[in-house]
């Protein structure tokens, strides 16, 4: 339901030319769903130390197709349509662009969806009380309480308020220990994203040196669990050498770290990737 970001995930050239569709001469690495074909025209530079950014609009295009069609087929069998139940706090300007961005790829899919907009006072046991109205609620199939929300409110108590089996996000930590423990979960957006964007190109990271860039709860540290977990398992992961980055790693470790890299992801706001040898552009993924 959720398409992937822009701008999250940075390759090394040192994986050398990708082949595309129908060209392939190994198998693809495996996505937690299931195995997953090669996006159609991707192309490294396959110069040894020159990175590039592989954009997800393109592949969100295709994904968004193939969703469509399953909520379509899903609803031919008598189901009901799918039903996005989105809560707003407060009037947060980055918020208000993600939420508006998420009802409208809902909507470019089929997908049923409700704003249900707070006022930035609200109590926490109000929100509490929205979220379990719409955990009962049997029209309801997905729910999103978007962050950050104000200080009074514990977001770890609101996400935890979520049924797992709704919780899109994957925040509620019933789902956060599924996916440490390689069982099938709802995973966060954006390490889903991520994981798409490298599995759909068709690059290989069963034993590849992988750096990730930040290591937040809900980005960081589930591209690592995704990316270094034994692809044998109930959820199969990328079997990967994870190195994880943040603000407080030496820049000259960063920079040995990243040299030795053959998938580079940032997932950091403030880690500066360029000072540490790798050249890049950087473009703002929040569109309008």
């Amino acid at each position: 339901m959720t398409v992937p970001a822009r701008g999250f995930s940075l390759l090394r050239g040192r994986l050398g030319r990708v082949p595309a569709l129908g060209r392939s001469t190994a198998p693809p690495v495996r996505a937690p769903g299931g195995p997953r074909s090669a996006f159609r025209g991707f192309r490294s530079s396959g110069v040894r130390h020159e990175a590039i950014i592989i954009s997800g609009t393109e592949m969100a295009k295709h994904i968004q197709k193939e969703i469509k069609q399953g909520v379509e087929s899903w609803i031919s069998l008598g189901n009901r349509r799918p039903h996005l139940s989105i809560i707003l706090v407060g009037d947060n300007p980055a918020s208000k662009t993600y939420v508006r961005n998420k009802i409208r790829a809902a909507s470019a899919v089929g997908i049923c969806s409700e704003l249900i907009l707070k006022p930035k006072d609200v109590s926490q046991e109000e929100l509490l009380d929205i979220t379990d109205q719409l955990n009962m609620d049997p029209r309801v199939s997905g729910i999103l309480v978007q962050l950050p929300l104000p200080d009074h409110v514990d977001e770890r108590t609101i996400c935890n308020g979520i049924s797992p089996e709704k919780d899109v996000d994957g925040f509620h930590i019933i789902n956060i220990g599924r996916l440490c423990l390689d069982q099938h979960s709802l995973i966060p957006a954006t390490a889903s994203a991520v994981w798409e964007i490298i599995t759909r190109t068709g690059i290989q990271t069963f034993g590849k040196n992988v750096v990730v860039a930040g290591r937040s709860k809900n980005v960081g540290m589930p591209i690592a669990m995704l990316l270094h977990t034994d692809g044998e398992h109930e959820r199969p992961g990328g079997d990967a050498t994870v190195t994880i980055a943040h603000r407080y790693t030496p820049k000259e470790q960063l920079k040995i770290h990243t040299q030795l890299a053959d998938i580079i992801i940032v997932a950091a706001g403030s880690l500066s990737v360029s000072q540490a040898g790798v050249q890049w552009h950087n473009h703002d993924p929040l569109q309008p």
